[in-house]
């Protein structure tokens, strides 16, 4: 295996029905509790109807699209040591790799003692205009930390983790923590939307040339200054927070420059980061198959994690 490692210092199943909060509460280890994001109608016009589709088959099993409820769902370990991560799947803005990629991560962090949160984010491809999966995000980094006490969590060590279009997403997530994407609703909205780290793999990060050859980009150009407002390189500050990048050379869908071009926005502003480079892996390995260069990077990142004190 050929790897670059570039290290820098700079109670039962209880879920809310739809259009419903629930009130949070402890719950037994493992099962999962589900918090809408919203009070009420999320914010932004259009939207789709109807249930929630759930692809069975392909190479899309698994995968969610439809969401007109945006929500988190939560995972508690038997053995919780204080730090969440919310994981965000990708799917190009068209749906969320929840088979591939979200879930089989969800259950390893609880391995690893740490909260997961699995995020349903609102797809632009689905008719909500392109700043609404960026306002899901904001918005349930600072739910979690609203609740933060109720489920075991240190506020100051939740993190976000993303795949592909997951990736722009938790990307933007922790460098525009600060833009206001929707109007405050409530008294959760006086918190920080700042995550404390960020794991992008193979993420999309720029929507400029020469990488906007992605169905991200494509599914958020509805909104006309979306490469500007979403190419998350663009927005890097010393204030960002500390980033672990993975990615393979031989990805056909992100272009390798993507973590590239990251990297160096984050070591040009002195923020804390780690680029691993694998040969060979392509796009959407998710935990990797065993055996095989791409399923090194869970236990990087957990390194990674452990060593800047967010384990």
């Amino acid at each position: 295996m050929h790897l670059v490692r570039i290290a820098l210092l700079a109670t039962a199943f209880l879920v809310a029905r739809p259009g419903h909060a629930a009130e949070p509460s402890p719950t037994a280890s493992g099962s999962p509790f589900s918090i809408n994001l919203w009070p009420g109608v999320p914010p932004g016009a259009s939207g789709p109807r109807g249930p929630e589709r759930v692809y069975t088959s392909g190479s899309h099993a698994g995968a969610v699209s439809n969401v007109s409820v945006p929500r988190i769902e939560i995972y508690t370990p038997p053995h919780p040591n204080g730090t969440a991560v919310i994981v965000i799947g990708g799917g190009g803005y068209a749906r969320i790799g929840m088979g591939q990629e979200v879930m089989p991560t969800a259950t390893w962090l609880q391995t690893q003692g740490i909260t997961a949160v699995v995020l349903y984010y609102r797809l632009p491809a689905d008719h909500w205009p392109a700043v609404a999966p960026f306002q899901d995000a904001q918005r349930a980094i600072r739910v979690l930390r609203a609740h933060a006490q109720d489920f075991g969590i240190n506020p100051a060590r939740i993190g976000v983790l993303g795949f592909s279009a997951g990736g722009n997403l938790a990307g933007i997530a922790e460098t525009r923590s600060a833009a206001a994407f929707y109007p405050p609703v409530d008294a959760t909205d006086r918190l920080s939307a700042r995550p404390d780290f960020a794991a992008l793999l193979y993420p999309v990060i720029s929507l400029g040339q020469p990488y906007d050859t992605t169905r991200s980009g494509r599914e958020l150009s509805t909104q006309a200054d979306s490469v500007q407002a979403y190419s998350v390189q663009l927005h890097v500050t010393p204030r960002t927070a500390p980033t672990f990048l993975a990615q393979a050379k031989d990805d056909p869908i992100a272009n390798i420059g993507n973590s590239l071009i990251m990297y160096d926005a984050l070591k040009k502003n002195g923020v804390e980061a780690e680029l691993h480079v694998f040969d060979k892996g392509g796009h959407g390995w998710g935990m990797g198959t065993p055996g095989s260069e791409v399923a090194a990077w869970p236990n990087l990142f957990a390194l990674w994690a452990r060593r800047n004190g967010f384990l």
